[in-house]
């Protein structure tokens, strides 16, 4: 460990790995709301934050495991799709309060163009939330889908079909065949859209007004 008469104590939050600083000092003074993307082992969680003087204040959030209890995703609660339709769940619900620009905040995680918390970033565009990117960042869209893994499935359950099983144990156990994971996907997704419809169609009548 550092020591020495200059050494500082980082702040607990960046001992914790949860907070960039200076980062975080950028985004406050831009007075712009924030899209916050955070993911654990297990879950991914997307919030639309305030700084305000007495602290942030959330405007609209939404994790992974609301995928699962709310809309019946049968899918990983930690992987590329489930980061995508969290995104745009947050920002949906965004939109509904009534904020439509925020800037990316993925705290200390890194920045590898196509990881997860680009997914979110993806999800949330999508959904109609504004917010400063290059699309180059973005994962593709049959990683989204699940298209890779629902591909890789259908060769093994045919090629090993033991491994198939063992692989996919926790897909099979949900009562989802991983080779159908896209159309799964394509479910869900619409099932978040259907119930944020007066959203998007406010949303999308905001643009053309602005274009006119």
């Amino acid at each position: 460990m550092a020591h020495g008469p200059r050494y500082k104590v980082p702040r607990r939050r960046r001992r914790e790995g949860k907070t960039n600083y200076y980062k975080r000092y950028v985004m406050v003074l831009s007075g712009k709301p924030r899209l916050v993307v955070r993911k654990t082992n297990q879950y991914i969680w997307v919030q639309v934050m305030i700084a305000k003087p007495q602290g942030d204040v959330t405007v609209a959030a939404a994790h992974s495991r609301e995928l699962v209890k709310r809309y019946g995703w049968l899918g990983g609660t930690k992987n590329t799709s489930a980061a995508y339709l969290t995104g745009m769940l947050a920002a949906l619900r965004a939109l509904k309060a009534g904020v439509s620009y925020a800037v990316l905040d993925i705290g200390l995680h890194r920045p590898v163009r196509g990881a997860r918390v680009f997914a979110a970033l993806k999800g949330a565009v999508d959904a109609g939330l504004e917010v400063p990117h290059s699309e180059e960042v973005f994962p593709e869209e049959y990683r989204i889908r699940g298209e890779h893994i629902a591909k890789y499935a259908a060769m093994l359950k045919e090629s090993n079909p033991e491994l198939y099983e063992k692989r996919f144990s926790q897909y099979l156990q949900r009562g989802l065949e991983p080779e159908k994971l896209p159309e799964h996907f394509e479910e869900v997704k619409n099932k978040i859209l259907a119930e944020y419809r007066d959203v998007l169609e406010k949303v999308k009548a905001g643009k053309e007004a602005a274009v006119q």
